[in-house]
């Protein structure tokens, strides 16, 4: 594909008509029009504002310049580089001090970053297989021998899970996200429709050992990043959702630290 079609087709994905994106970019929609039919060639500076105009992901912004003939503007440093050494500082801190609550940082596929004790200890039941790096977090969570067991409300949970990936790829396409979508919708049963249905995204009923456990889930990236790994990473934090949850995770956690 082109530099023309592949911007149009992050456009109608976006669902934005070209004054509005000509508007977003500072140029005019004579312009933008004139690009998306090949009769005029953008520049780099203007690749990357249409772009960013469009919430491209920094990932797809270095594809876009390729196929315009530039240079990729972004880096992606390993996650093990010093040049991430407070990167990774930051991040381990903020899921350390979530603590006794889990709280993970997963990449753009769902693939566990890091984690922090409560989490380890919330998914020490899983198959030893499923805990092998790379560990696939979405997975883990719906596999068989996952959680999937430990969880009371698994029709809805797994549809949520399924839901959020879909319309992740719905946003940026990923072949391998559709792998992992259609992996996974095989493991979720039918969706389970009421007359009192709210919706898919309800809290996680947990059953462990010390009781049943009820988690919501906050989701947090870093969106003034400009580098691929960094911008990618997600930090998902389960929280109680009520006080007795609280008490459970906070005295497991007193007994874990007296032993």
């Amino acid at each position: 594909m082109s530099i023309a079609d592949d911007l149009r087709t992050w456009r109608l994905r976006r669902k934005v008509s070209q004054i509005e994106l000509a508007l977003r970019a500072g140029t005019t929609q004579r312009h933008v029009s004139f690009i998306e039919s090949g009769r005029s060639t953008p520049g780099r500076t203007m690749v990357i504002r249409l772009a960013e105009s469009l919430d491209v992901p920094l990932r797809e912004r270095n594809a876009l310049l390729l196929t315009a003939g530039y240079a990729p503007a972004y880096p992606e440093t390993p996650w093990d580089d010093t040049r991430l050494s407070p990167v990774r500082a930051a991040v381990e801190q903020v899921i350390s001090a979530h603590n006794p609550y889990p709280a993970i940082v997963v990449d753009r596929h769902g693939t566990l970053v890091s984690a922090n004790s409560a989490f380890h200890t919330l998914t020490s039941d899983v198959a030893p297989d499923l805990r092998e790096p790379p560990v696939n977090i979405p997975r883990l969570l719906l596999h068989p021998r996952g959680l999937a067991p430990q969880i009371i409300n698994f029709d809805e949970w797994s549809c949520h899970v399924v839901d959020a990936l879909r319309a992740q790829a719905a946003r940026t396409p990923d072949p391998t996200l559709d792998a992992l979508i259609t992996e996974l919708a095989d493991y979720a049963p039918a969706r389970p429709v009421s007359p009192a249905h709210l919706g898919f995204a309800s809290p996680l009923r947990l059953r462990t050992q010390a009781g049943e456990l009820h988690l919501l889930t906050t989701l947090t990236h870093f969106a003034t990043a400009l580098d691929v790994t960094v911008a990618e990473l997600r930090l998902e934090a389960f929280l109680p959702a009520d006080e007795r949850t609280a008490a459970l995770l906070q005295a497991g956690d007193k007994q874990k630290k007296s032993r």
